[in-house]
């Protein structure tokens, strides 16, 4: 085939011609569909499938002063991108609502300070239109420094000290725990010790609290040497399990705060001769792929990562278009399996 028998690119006008519309109504339909009749939307976009017409972003964004374009930015470092199944969850969500209105995402991590100051020089520059911000631990300065930028910004989970000015989308992480808790507590456990998440990041806060208002709530006292902090990793979840077992070596159920660190407490319990469930019950938090992956397959509290992926980009995209911030609490439900 000679280069002069391949097809150019369509362009606007073509959309406008199969249309039988202005180039202006074509315009007015890829900005939003602002003054356009039903009639005239409707032959427009079936112009668009019939030609095969793709929207030249740069040239739109020269116009718009927009990007069109999102950020996901992940503020840990980057092994905790690839071992943390919920990160990947989010992720394809996220990527998927913003699909469903043609804009592409882009994943940021910065775990350390340079990458900090890096991303945020990338971002203010203008190269998205909005960010998605997920696991942000107190005092970290990213919120703070897009907003002082004026970048749109939505939390996954809520900011800890600055919740009210950042809009956030957060699993009800408080009650879930105390579901967890009750259960363990309805099948007879009376030492039931905890292995918190982070406690500088809202979920290991909210969920300590759970853990320790349900154990008030049914007589049990609140004893600290049942109590061992994680950082989300398998290891972490492991190594604190070691504690607790030489702290406490009556403990008879343990409420994990996720269930990668689940998975790392289960083979402690397993290492130290302990039968999980028959000696210790073991609970996580998430419902993430890790669950199914622990022998017996973990009871854990289920995290509505669909809804929330969701939430956080229809959020963000009010956020763009002007709106205020807003947050959205989503409920969680305990999934029942053979480990408790």
């Amino acid at each position: 085939m000679s280069r002069t028998d391949r097809r150019r690119p369509p362009t606007i006008h073509d959309v406008a011609h199969e249309a039988g519309v202005s180039r202006g109504t074509v315009s007015r339909v890829l900005n939003g569909g602002i003054n356009v009749s039903p009639a005239a939307l409707e032959a427009v976009n079936a112009a668009i499938r019939k030609t095969g017409y793709v929207v030249n972003r740069h040239a739109r964004s020269l116009i718009t002063g927009r990007s069109d374009s999102v950020g996901f930015l992940l503020t840990e470092p980057q092994e905790k991108f690839f071992e943390d199944p919920n990160f990947n969850v989010l992720l394809r969500g996220c990527t998927q609502a913003l699909a469903a209105n043609d804009i592409p995402l882009l994943l940021m991590i910065a775990g350390t300070e340079s990458e900090r100051r890096r991303i945020t020089r990338y971002i203010t520059a203008g190269h998205v239109d909005g960010v998605l911000l997920v696991s942000s631990h107190s005092g970290n300065p990213m919120a703070e420094r897009l907003q002082q930028a004026g970048i749109p910004l939505v939390a996954c989970g809520k900011p800890l000290g600055n919740a009210s000015k950042v809009s956030y989308v957060a699993a009800d992480d408080r009650d879930g725990a105390q579901e967890m808790v009750r259960h363990l507590h309805r099948s007879g456990r009376r030492r039931i010790a905890t292995v918190t998440g982070p406690l500088d990041t809202p979920g290991g806060v909210d969920r300590l609290a759970g853990y320790r208002e349900v154990l008030a709530e049914v007589g049990l006292p609140a004893d600290e040497l049942l109590i061992a902090e994680g950082d989300y990793s398998r290891a972490s979840g492991e190594s604190a399990m070691d504690q607790l077992l030489e702290r406490a070596p009556d403990l008879d159920a343990v409420f994990v705060a996720s269930d990668l660190m689940a998975q790392g407490a289960i083979n402690a319990l397993e290492r130290a001769g302990r039968r999980v469930p028959q000696d210790v019950a073991v609970g996580g938090f998430d419902d993430s792929p890790a669950a199914l992956g622990t022998r017996p397959p973990l009871t854990t509290v289920r995290q509505p990562w669909d809804r929330i992926s969701s939430e956080m980009v229809r959020v963000l995209l009010s956020r763009i278009a002007g709106e205020e911030p807003s947050t959205v609490i989503l409920p969680t439900e305990l999934v029942i399996r053979s480990s408790a």
